[in-house]
């Protein structure tokens, strides 16, 4: 295990590293970029070509005429709107405006000359310039307005709408497990004193855990298994998923690390998964991080340092999660203290708890086994069966209480949580 760095220690300098993106998010925000510059386009086209063509008393010739000319200035609003969009312009209102008015003013004098070049009798004159250049005045004003507006006000709407946009696909219901390592009573202990461990015993509550969640609809995906590593059956704490995103973790504990290898294969054999990971001189432990709704709680415990807080909190970030640091103590992790219900309402116990103000709904639970809940559905939930008075309390919520024997794993200063990991 490691150990907490003292306060008045330095951090080491956190390395330089470029943010991850995911290949999916990179992709949809290439396509949001590329359609909402577009959109802006054909919206400055049609203005511009309706506006002349009323200007010139509604003569159906007039369309040929001009549709070829700002057909071109979109094309090339488009392509300098889609440059400065993937630069974020559409951020704030006032960069869209400079650059809506940057892009549109360019573009015309592009178009202009190239129709007066293609026209007129001499196509670099001063005759031919003073014409391209009133042009932005005249021909191309409502063009240039156009595209202003329609950068401001729907580039942000229709980018922001596409980055959003989710299709409807088949739910997964994915659970990674890990099988127990034969050294199984050699695991890192921090805040309990160290008993007897039944192997056999263990390996029966671990596939009786297994059962659990397969006759709740969930398809149990088996970690390859690492026999000499001891810890390894606690798979929570090396990777955590947040949607398509997996953080494979540098677990606090030195003698964890090498478990992540083989869970980070299993992770990239699934559909729909893209990876990231923390790196040194961070650590985080999975047992660390307690998710609820768009916010993200994580333990600044023994095994979860403030540098592997930080690149989780940048990991998130372009994936609108909300991360907030909570100092843990008194307990392994923070989800040996809390965890929460489907709802969102925090439960735990607060002597294990440095502070339980930090969640806006919190229930204490009345056993120390009780803390830890996994969501197996909007109405069901899985727990340990050391904790009757708790699983009451939930089904008097209207909650379906599903108990598991877990008892060697809690000698282990584990729970429900730590033996799986849920991808959804």
């Amino acid at each position: 295990m490691t150990s907490p760095v003292p306060p008045s220690s330095p951090l080491p300098a956190a390395p330089v590293r470029a943010r991850f993106t995911p290949p999916a998010t990179r992709g949809r925000r290439t396509a949001a970029v590329l359609v909402s510059s577009a959109v802006v386009a054909v919206i400055a086209l049609v203005a511009a070509v309706l506006a002349t063509f009323i200007g010139n008393g509604q003569s159906p010739q007039v369309f040929p005429q001009v549709f070829g000319h700002f057909a071109l200035a979109a094309f090339f609003a488009w392509a300098l709107l889609s440059i400065a969009n993937a630069l974020g312009a559409t951020r704030v209102w006032f960069l869209a405006l400079i650059t809506g008015l940057a892009s549109a003013c360019l573009a015309a004098l592009i178009a202009t000359t190239v129709t007066v070049a293609m026209t007129a009798r001499s196509p670099f004159g001063p005759q031919a310039f003073l014409l391209v250049v009133g042009s932005l005045v005249s021909l191309n004003l409502v063009f240039i307005l156009a595209v202003v507006i329609a950068e401001v006000l729907l580039a942000p709407r229709v980018l922001h709408g596409v980055m959003s946009y989710a299709p409807e696909r088949e739910p997964r219901r994915l659970a990674l497990v890990r099988i127990p390592a034969s050294n199984l009573d050699e695991a890192e202990l921090t805040h309990v004193e160290r008993r007897p461990v039944d192997q056999a015993l263990a390996d029966e509550q671990w596939d009786n855990y297994c059962a659990a969640l397969v006759a709740e609809g969930w398809e149990t995906v088996e970690v390859d298994a690492a026999p000499d590593l001891a810890d390894s059956v606690f798979v929570e704490d090396t990777v955590v998923m947040f949607d398509d995103l997996a953080v494979i973790t540098r677990p606090g504990a030195e003698s964890r690390r090498p478990e992540i290898d083989a869970v980070e294969r299993a992770v990239r054999s699934l559909s729909r998964v893209s990876v990231a990971r923390i790196e040194e001189p961070g650590t985080l432990d999975g047992g660390d991080v307690l998710k609820v709704g768009d916010v993200v709680y994580v333990g600044a415990s023994s095994r979860t340092n403030a540098e592997g807080i930080r690149q989780l909190r940048e990991l998130l970030a372009p994936h609108r999660y909300t991360v907030v640091g909570v100092p843990m103590s008194k307990a392994l992790h923070l989800k040996s203290a809390a965890t929460a219900l489907p709802d969102g309402t925090v439960i735990g116990d607060p002597a294990l708890l440095d502070a339980t103000s930090l969640f806006p709904r919190f229930m204490p639970v009345p056993e120390p086994e009780g803390v830890a809940v996994v969501a197996l559905s909007a109405t069901s939930l899985l727990m340990s069966a050391a904790a009757p008075q708790t699983a009451a309390m939930l089904a008097g919520l209207g909650y379906r209480v599903v108990t598991v024997d877990i008892s060697e794993f809690e000698k282990l200063e584990g729970c429900v949580t730590c033996l799986s990991v849920r991808v959804r």
